[in-house]
């Protein structure tokens, strides 16, 4: 929740812009002095609106509400960081949507781990006349991912992300592989004897 905000400065104040009548007059101005600490923030707000709606920038409670406008589902488990260049980025990925690219791009966003996408083929080209076409035409699109299966709750979001930006005349099946081990470094040389 948002505080509200107190002692901002007034760069003009109302009573001043008052006709010269109530310039003396105690209660307007008084009234007046009441307004401009109630609209002060105001300006602050519209100087700064460029800040509110830059993802890297944005209070962090309103981020959702900027992935609202480009579509993006924000998990509340995610870091700020991440949650941040999802919004920032959601544009140009979903530019690229239903392309490898643009998918794992996405995939990447969501999970972290950049992933393997397998196309089944099913062209509808061959060099022979009336003869049978290359590839499976039943083949799903493979996402494979090199981490652990995450819980039931992600596993779902995951592949309702993979659905909605899929091509749609694809099913889909999505892998988890063992991570590959880091290579282990030699040992630093001990001090020469």
């Amino acid at each position: 929740m948002r505080g509200t905000t107190t002692g901002v400065a007034v760069r003009r104040r109302i009573g001043d812009g008052l006709p010269a009548m109530f310039l003396d007059d105690d209660f307007v101005q008084r009234l007046c002095d009441g307004l401009d600490e109630v609209l002060a923030p105001i300006p602050s707000a519209l100087d700064n609106f460029s800040a509110v709606l830059d993802p890297s920038l944005a209070a962090p409670d309103f981020l959702e509400w900027l992935g609202g406008w480009v579509g993006v589902e924000i998990d509340h488990t995610w870091p700020i960081e991440r949650r941040r260049m999802m919004v920032a980025r959601a544009a140009d990925v979903f530019s690229r949507r239903g392309t490898r690219s643009g998918m794992e791009d996405l995939i990447e966003l969501f999970t972290g781990v950049r992933p393997e996408i397998i196309e089944g083929g099913a062209t509808s080209a061959s060099q022979t006349p009336l003869g049978t076409l290359p590839g499976d035409a039943g083949a799903p699109l493979v996402v494979r991912l090199a981490m652990p299966q995450p819980a039931p709750a992600v596993l779902s979001r995951l592949h309702r992300l993979v659905t909605a930006n899929k091509p749609a005349h694809l099913s889909h099946r999505v892998e988890f592989v063992s991570p590959p081990r880091a290579a282990r470094l030699p040992p630093p040389p001990g001090p020469a004897a």
